[in-house]
């Protein structure tokens, strides 16, 4: 099959749940392209398997826009002589569809375009977030590119944010054009059907992680030191102001303990102007934004993984998020939020615990209860580990995804919406 995938930024560090599944087709045999709208986030530090599968090779960059009015109309200019002069046929064919879509701005249609003219059709295009699904159908539709399917995947803030700020309605076309939907976990599937998604053209596909690479080892005490570590971006809807608290109410009681925060973000002034107000520096750290290596060295020596996610103001949301996924299949007891999809991941007294959001006082009475029972620490890390086998194993999730992307293209659309189809992948 040849894939298209089209996404905000690539190769982007949050994002492996993406790269997982690029990676996934290619080892199955598949031939995949990526599509960015964005300009790439910075490099100098790159996951190693966008150089081993020479990721970048096959990545195409939409124009990039400028703001000033001449500037943008020479540049428009100079986007359809070259592309005249290199796809005439092409650009003849797109012009021609262009003219019939009156809400469509010039400069956004050779945005779309351009770097497809000239290209073999592909089978299946993926829109991974909702708004780049709304992209692909536009993109099939002014003849930008060519493809037999459109899959969309709704993974969080598409889902939260996204339907605040534009209006339930954002998607009624695109559940009308696209062929199919997944979403990362059943709470998002629920919100996209009462929002008019076909229930028989949505299932549930969750984010998954390379489980041998997220190593497991039982979990003990180490010189009476314990580590807490929390990985993600330094956002809102992180909620990690939260957890700074409760670890701040713990430090009298608990001068044994080290809180270790791995990523970076818009709040991370905010967060270390709190760490120094709550005085809780020497117990603290901002780590800055970290490559997986280095992620995976700092949790094999951790003893506790700490994931506070809230719904932000303009109410972004998580799904079940990797970072929580990761730390359970290395054999960390979690501490997690009743949010989003995070209750689908953490079965609460098993693998780890369920707090309120933004309760800081429950927060630090689970962590102290972890501090003050290691004996608990293996026997949590052995049913988080087996969980995310079961569940989000990237092996598995990526057959299942082959087979999505198979069965549409074997079968009509009506097929694929009959319940036999979710069974086969279930």
């Amino acid at each position: 099959m040849r894939v298209l995938f089209i996404v905000g930024s690539f190769p982007a560090l949050s994002e492996t749940f993406i790269l997982n599944q690029i990676i996934g087709l290619i080892e199955r045999g598949h031939e995949v392209d990526i599509y960015a709208l964005n300009k790439r986030e910075n490099l100098s530090k790159l996951h190693p398997d966008v150089e081993k599968y020479h990721l970048l090779e096959r990545t195409y960059y939409a124009p990039e826009k400028t703001k000033n009015f001449w500037l943008k109309m020479l540049q428009t200019s100079g986007m359809l002589l070259t592309s005249g002069y290199e796809h005439p046929l092409g650009l003849l064919r797109s012009l021609s569809l262009f003219k019939h879509k009156k809400h469509l701005k010039l400069i956004e249609w050779l945005h779309l375009i351009l770097p497809f003219l000239g290209r073999k059709p592909y089978d299946i295009i993926h829109g991974q977030f909702g708004i780049y699904g709304i992209k692909a159908v536009l993109m099939r539709e002014i003849g930008a590119v060519k493809a037999k399917k459109i899959v969309t995947s709704f993974r969080g803030f598409d889902i939260s944010y996204y339907i605040e700020k534009h209006g339930s309605d954002v998607y009624t076309e695109l559940f009308k054009s696209g062929d199919f939907f997944l979403s990362n976990c059943e709470y998002f599937r629920q919100r996209l059907i009462n929002l008019g998604c076909n229930a028989n053209k949505i299932v549930v596909l969750g984010s998954g992680i390379n489980c041998e690479r997220f190593y497991f080892k039982p979990r003990f005490p180490d010189n009476g030191k314990i580590r807490i570590t929390t990985t993600g971006r330094l956002v809102e809807k992180k909620g990690i102001a939260y957890s700074i608290r409760a670890v701040a109410k713990l430090v009298q009681t608990h001068p044994h303990i080290e809180y270790n925060i791995v990523g970076d973000g818009v709040l991370k002034t905010e967060l270390q102007n709190l760490i120094d107000e709550l005085n809780v520096g020497h117990v603290v750290k901002l780590l800055g934004w970290k490559h997986q290596q280095e992620i995976i060295e700092i949790l094999d020596k951790s003893h506790i993984f700490v994931a506070t996610s809230v719904t932000a103001k303009d109410g972004n949301q998580d799904a079940p998020v990797n970072t929580l996924k990761e730390a359970m299949a290395m054999g960390l007891p979690v501490i997690g939020t009743i949010h989003g999809g995070i209750p689908e991941l953490i079965e609460d007294g098993i693998s780890g615990f369920l707090v309120p959001e933004r309760d800081v006082d429950t927060l630090a009475e689970k962590i102290a209860y972890l501090c003050d029972h290691p004996e608990v620490w293996q026997q949590m890390g052995q049913a988080g580990r087996a969980y995310v086998e079961q569940h989000y194993d990237a092996n598995k999730l990526n057959d299942q995804l082959v087979q999505i992307y198979e069965q549409l293209l074997d079968k009509d659309t009506s097929a694929a919406m009959n319940p036999s189809f979710k069974e086969a992948i279930a």
